[in-house]
């Protein structure tokens, strides 16, 4: 019943979305391991997961880098804007003309605002994934000239997700920031610097940006069990974490409403609420475990660490998190089809 419940709910959806998204030709995305469909593969780092079992219920079962078991929010939203299907890592280098036409992913997971956090790992700056942005339109030039590439950057939208890896890494487990910042001052820090990545995107000519807000990541299993120094048990989501999260969100939504103009259409999307409601009322959205990954314990394992000999859960699509640190497919489809009336919203204001 709950899932023709949804499955109506999504043909309303794109009923009312029609005309809507005939603007829309290219989707680009920034990022970390939220969006990365697997730039890591590319690059000399620890962060991948183009790896079993990662990958198991995509297309094909192919472990393709997504920190997942399948598709991820973005690849899911540029099916619904009627696009693509999936939305491939810009580092491929089997990607024809025709896949970059209609977008790419520059994401890296474990990078974040923060120039510090991408050289933990090791992966890709969001300043370097800007300078890829400006390649991308390079290569567009040579190929297809110039005038056509500035009318497919005039029906581009952009998604950008990232700021977790921040606070997580940067800030509250590692010895790094919190020496020289308080939390405010780090939030207006990272405010800063997430501004600065827009206003890199918006001189290039795009007009048209969604800005993903933090998630609840005080409720991540690895989080939580690392904060109560036992692997076993069952464990709480950390409240400090969480009102971070939230106060970061505060602050974004309020300077990402000053690019608002008649040129310039750039919204934030709520990414916090839905995932805090899957994580609250998990039955309802038909999930039965929240504090674990499917992976192994489920609490420690991300990355290399969830591979082909890790033990795994029965049936992911009933798990919240996939691995210790990111959702299911499953989780990710049901936070996409709440942020389809925000992407209405968006697309209803589209600038070119």
């Amino acid at each position: 019943m709950q899932s023709l419940y949804i499955f109506l709910l999504y043909l309303s959806f794109i009923a009312k979305s029609r005309g809507l998204h005939s603007d829309v030709s290219v989707l680009l995305v920034f990022g970390d391991s939220t969006v990365d469909s697997g730039n890591n593969n590319f690059i000399p780092t620890i962060a991948r997961s183009n790896l079993p079992p990662y990958g198991q219920d995509f297309p094909g079962k192919v472990p393709t880098g997504r920190f997942t078991n399948g598709k991820l929010i973005t690849d899911f939203i540029a099916s619904y804007l009627e696009i693509k299907q999936l939305v491939p890592p810009y580092l491929d280098p089997t990607l024809t003309i025709d896949d970059l036409k209609t977008g790419v992913c520059f994401a890296s997971a474990g990078s974040g605002f923060d120039p510090l956090t991408s050289k933990v790992l090791g992966v890709i700056p969001m300043e370097k994934q800007l300078e890829y942005l400006k390649e991308y339109k390079e290569r567009m030039k040579s190929s297809i000239g110039k005038s056509e590439t500035d009318i497919l950057i005039k029906k581009t939208v952009v998604i950008i997700s990232a700021g977790s890896n921040d606070f997580i890494e940067n800030y509250f487990f590692l010895p790094i920031r919190n020496k020289t910042y308080s939390i405010s001052e780090y939030q207006n820090f990272l405010l800063q610097q997430e501004q600065q990545f827009i206003e890199g995107i918006l001189d290039l000519g795009i007009r048209n940006i969604l800005v993903a807000g933090l998630p609840p990541f005080g409720c991540a299993p690895v989080v939580m069990k690392l904060e109560s120094g036992t692997l076993f048990g069952r464990h709480k989501c950390l409240e400090w974490m969480l009102t971070a999260a939230r106060d970061y969100n505060s602050l974004l939504q309020a300077k990402l409403s000053t690019f608002q103009n008649e040129t310039t259409n750039v919204m934030h999307v709520d990414i916090y609420s839905p995932f805090d409601d899957i994580i609250k009322r998990p039955q309802f959205y038909g999930f039965d475990v929240v504090d674990l990954g499917c992976c192994g314990t489920g609490t420690i394992e991300t990355s290399v660490l969830c591979n082909s000999i890790t033990p795994l859960c029965s049936d992911a699509s009933k798990y919240v998190f996939w691995d210790s640190v990111h959702p299911t497919q499953a989780a990710y489809y049901k936070i996409f089809l709440s942020l389809i009336p925000a992407i209405n919203r968006f697309l209803s204001k589209f600038v070119q």
